[in-house]
């Protein structure tokens, strides 16, 4: 993870506040060698490093694989009460983030409804917008800091990077992004089973109530 203090100036509007900078220059030509020396001595990358790493994460990345994952990120602090990501947004959505410190609030807009609701709230270890990064694709669901956080970014360009330096890590990294989102659809479709099954009750108790 490069150091905050290495960023060139940022970009306008929501790119520049998220990025610092534009994503074709998220990698460079450095070897990897280099990158993890980039990193040496900064808190926030053993802070991610030990985030990516912990068995919670199910990641299965070992601590030297996770902290070469980190030196392809870039640190980025967000601001109590911004909404950095915001549902059906379509531009500048090729990245992740890992949260180091600070809660988030995932929101989404409901069938019938205008105002968002609050879909679960995520703390330290979390990753936000992964499939983004994979797809590119609107995103689904709008974020927003509940608290002053801290993050470490992830773009698809410095992704590539990465395939291209450490394709093993990179490998383990995409299939663990991948098995997270996997995990996330079947917990999706066990809400909806629930849901179907609440309503069928519902459904049987109103006939009751009310005998044609």
């Amino acid at each position: 993870m490069q150091p905050a203090n290495a960023l060139t100036p940022p970009v306008p509007g929501i790119l520049g506040r998220i990025f610092g900078r534009k994503p074709a220059e998220a990698g460079d030509s450095r070897v990897p060698r280099q990158r993890l020396r980039s990193i040496a001595g900064s808190s926030a990358a053993d802070r991610a490093a030990e985030l990516l790493s912990a068995p919670s994460a199910l990641m299965q990345l070992s601590h030297a694989e996770a902290r070469t994952v980190v030196a392809y990120m870039r640190p980025h602090k967000i601001p109590e009460g911004q909404t950095f990501i915001r549902e059906g947004d379509t531009d500048d959505t090729d990245f992740m983030l890992l949260l180091l410190d600070g809660e988030v609030t995932i929101e989404t807009i409901v069938v019938s409804r205008t105002a968002p609701i609050t879909v679960s709230v995520l703390g330290p270890g979390s990753l936000i917008g992964e499939m983004g990064l994979l797809d590119g694709a609107p995103r689904s669901a709008s974020c927003t800091a509940m608290s002053d956080v801290r993050c470490a970014i992830l773009t698809r360009d410095a992704m590539n990077h990465l395939l291209n330096d450490e394709p093993r890590t990179a490998a383990k990294l995409m299939m663990a992004i991948s098995l997270r989102i996997t995990q996330r659809m079947r917990e999706n479709q066990d809400k909806l089973k629930l849901y179907a099954q609440l309503t069928q009750a519902m459904n049987e108790e109103i006939n009751d109530l009310m005998p044609l």
